[in-house]
């Protein structure tokens, strides 16, 4: 997984601090982190890293690499935690990342068309023309379009491109949105950290209810999702099921009313 583990760490973490308290996430023994974990927790007073083991305000979680408690492996499969609830995360920008963001404006739309995870990721994966088709519409009725650049994937014809020195200074300018579209991951789970309202493709794959907010228009198709490892036919046929017309009016319901601005707070 990714960055959106990460993120729903910082969930269970929050408000640790204020009770005097830290989290590790580990097994009891260790703190265990993965490569992504020291740039989303950085700057977070409510997480312990590794090496804070024996300090006297450790309070230890099960999440972490190897134990992300909403699924478990079966055979080829995820097999999805039905009772796992995500809590909004957050991140702790520094002044340079702030700074960053400023200079993007808002109001604008971020939208992400490309699922880049290996093995299981075209299950996640609405077709880019139907993402272009969004932007495009988006775009006719006077909205700005931005996508982050990564260097590889679609790029979307109405939208302008963004490079970012990394994922969180793209969470920095996405805090500034005025909506985010896209697939389940960790874009969506950032938009939910910085509290932007977001438009999220489900599918077939994973349950809106295990790692999909509240505060999101989570659309998914009816149906048990399969968590497939490999591509599979059930998964194409649930994001085939979604149509242009679907996002439309859910991005058209959080944005009424929404416009850009020149300067971000």
């Amino acid at each position: 997984m990714g960055f959106g583990d990460e993120l729903l760490g910082t969930g269970f973490a929050r408000g640790a601090k204020a009770r005097g308290k830290r989290i590790a996430f580990g097994d009891g023994k260790r703190i265990i982190w993965n490569h992504l974990s020291e740039q989303i927790f950085k700057g977070n007073p409510n997480i312990a890293p590794p090496g804070s083991e024996n300090d006297r305000d450790i309070e230890w979680h099960p999440f972490c690499r190897g134990n992300r408690i909403y699924n478990r492996q079966v055979g080829d499969r995820w097999e999805w935690n039905y009772s796992f609830r995500p809590i909004l995360g957050e991140v702790f920008f520094t002044p340079d990342e702030i700074e960053f963001g400023k200079r993007h404006g808002s109001g604008f739309v971020v939208i992400e068309p490309n699922m880049q995870v290996k093995g299981f990721g075209p299950n996640k994966q609405w077709t880019v023309d139907r993402y272009d088709a969004v932007a495009n519409k988006l775009a006719s009725e006077g909205h700005r379009i931005r996508q982050f650049y990564y260097g590889a994937g679609h790029r979307l014809a109405a939208a302008e491109q963004i490079k970012t020195p990394s994922f969180r200074h793209a969470a920095r300018i996405l805090k500034n949105a005025a909506l985010y579209i896209g697939p389940e991951g960790g874009l969506h789970h950032a938009s939910a950290a910085v509290g932007i309202p977001a438009v999220v493709l489900f599918g077939g794959f994973i349950p809106p209810g295990v790692t999909g907010y509240g505060t999101h228009t989570n659309l998914a198709a009816p149906g048990t999702p399969c968590g497939s490892l490999s591509a599979c036919e059930h998964c194409k046929a649930a994001m085939a099921s979604i149509s242009v017309g679907d996002v439309m009016d859910a991005a058209r319901a959080f944005l009424s009313g929404a416009k850009s601005d020149i300067v971000a707070a």
